[in-house]
């Protein structure tokens, strides 16, 4: 229990109904999880209004409601707290409501279009391997300590992440890492925490259908290393051709790392095969068991991240050496007999599937064939269907469009767009095939021993979403089951 006066500190208030001594037992920005003593904030969201269930959280025993607009009825034995935002000041009310959780760790987030999953996990997993206890929010799962949580969003909404920091509090966490979207940046979720250090990875075009243009999705992603403090470092991607901007106007101490520039955290590939890469960082010569370019990039902002934290350089690359990337993250599986190699990727922007396309055709030897299963999800980013269709055509022997989460969306209609711009060329090198399961048996039939097939998009996601239901269905576990079948 906490009085409602000192929850409030810091905020903005612009009037108030009721006394604000009362008690607070929980802090609520759904209505459902409202119980006796709460305190329920009333923000206004993508999908609904929380000023519309006011009463339903007084009903379930809500003593005091944040809110941007006071309610006709006004209950006597309830606070109303009336600000410009509920939505910013929701982290900030449940920072203090949580003791301020991110300033007893040190939090570390990472943000950009491709590689915020496998940087945050690998530095969850390294950082536990080296003996520190660590908490982990990201797209695939959420960690307390050696605790599991399903993760539903990649960033949970501003009262939850708090609630989740203080738990790793609780468990002794020293430090935690956390992707951090666009979406979470606009919406507030990442508000009232202090953060020892922010990673900037790339930035390509995505999230069109909430932020309408790339100037914004820039801006937006731009705002969370604007906003980190003068303690915190940044740490930017020289070799994105936004790295640089990205820390233009930060207060927090400026960090690159690089693969082709001068930089503070500088690598070259020596080696990149599908056993991994071997790498010089820091002139000191490792070998990953990650694969790709693009891992190349996300080992040196690991790597920078633990250094700026204060870890050995060799200890921490003796460490990250070891270490394999996130669920989904090409993950390969072989058949059994014929030893195709099957490679599951949540690539699912253009510029990740090009980087994973981009990554096998390098590695290939002559005669092997690359057939590429994707699809684009419905009620997101139109724009990108056409660039997916063509990229998955150009750099594959055959591709084999499908469906990934069509959503709500006619999945006819998302492959007649992915279909738009491709030549009489690529489409000759193309299948439409509509049920996902379908393609991927397709697509192991088509594949001679030795060959390579990529399905693209899902990654780690159990669920194939229809009609707004979602249907178990994970890459891994179908292409697992047809490549037995098929080998029967």
């Amino acid at each position: 229990m906490q009085e409602l006066t000192n929850i409030l500190r810091g905020i903005t208030i612009i009037e108030t109904k009721g006394s604000l001594s009362c008690d607070v037992a929980a802090v609520c920005l759904d209505s459902r999880k409202v119980e006796a003593g709460s305190l329920f904030i009333a923000a206004r969201g993508t999908v609904s209004d929380g000023h519309e269930y006011i009463d339903k959280a007084i009903e379930q025993g809500a003593v005091a409601i944040v809110c941007e607009v006071l309610p006709e009825a006004i209950h006597d034995n309830v606070a109303y707290v009336r600000v410009a935002n509920a939505a910013a000041v929701a982290g900030l009310i449940a920072d203090e409501f949580y003791g301020h959780p991110s300033r007893q760790m040190k939090v570390v987030g990472v943000t950009g279009t491709n590689g915020k999953t496998t940087t945050a996990t690998l530095l969850y997993k390294m950082f536990e391997a080296m003996g520190h206890k660590c908490g982990l929010l990201s797209t695939v799962s959420n960690y307390i300590h050696d605790q599991a949580e399903v993760a539903k969003l990649t960033t949970p909404d501003a009262v939850s992440v708090h609630a989740l920091l203080a738990r790793m509090v609780k468990a002794g966490c020293t430090h935690a890492f956390m992707e951090v979207s666009s979406h979470a940046i606009h919406q507030h979720r990442i508000a009232g925490i202090r953060f020892a250090g922010g990673v900037f990875t790339n930035i390509t075009h995505d999230h069109l259908d909430y932020h309408k243009t790339f100037e914004e999705y820039i801006r937006v992603k731009k705002s969370f290393i604007d906003n980190l403090p003068k303690t915190a470092f940044a740490l930017t991607n020289a070799d994105d051709k936004r790295g640089a901007v990205m820390l233009q106007n930060t207060k927090a101490q400026k960090n690159y790392y690089s693969l082709k520039v001068p930089a503070t955290i500088k690598g070259k590939v020596l080696e990149n095969s599908l056993t991994g890469l071997v790498m010089n960082v820091d002139n000191i010569e490792t070998h990953f068991r990650l694969i790709g370019t693009f891992n190349a990039y996300n080992i040196l902002a690991v790597y920078g991240v633990a250094t700026l934290l204060g870890e050995d350089k060799l200890n921490t690359l003796a460490v990250l050496s070891g270490l394999e990337s996130a669920a989904g993250r090409f993950e390969t599986i072989v058949s059994p007999i014929e030893k195709v190699l099957g490679i599951v990727d949540y690539a699912h922007t253009p510029d990740a599937l090009l980087n994973v396309l981009g990554a096998i055709n390098q590695l290939r030897t002559q005669g092997q064939q690359l057939f590429t299963v994707v699809g684009c999800g419905g009620d997101r980013d139109k724009t990108k269907r056409p660039i997916m269709g063509t990229i998955a055509c150009e750099h594959s022997d055959k591709a084999i469009l499908t469906s990934d989460n069509p959503r709500t969306e006619n999945p006819e209609i998302i492959l007649d767009e992915m279909e738009a711009d491709l030549s009489p060329a690529r489409k000759r090198k193309s299948l439409r095939i509509t049920d996902r399961y379908e393609a991927i048996k397709v697509a192991c039939s088509l594949a001679h021993p030795g060959d390579i097939l990529l399905v693209a998009g899902k990654g780690h996601e159990p669920y194939q979403e229809i009609n707004g239901i979602r249907h178990h269905f994970d890459d891994k576990e179908v292409l697992t089951e047809i490549f037995e079948l098929l080998n029967k």
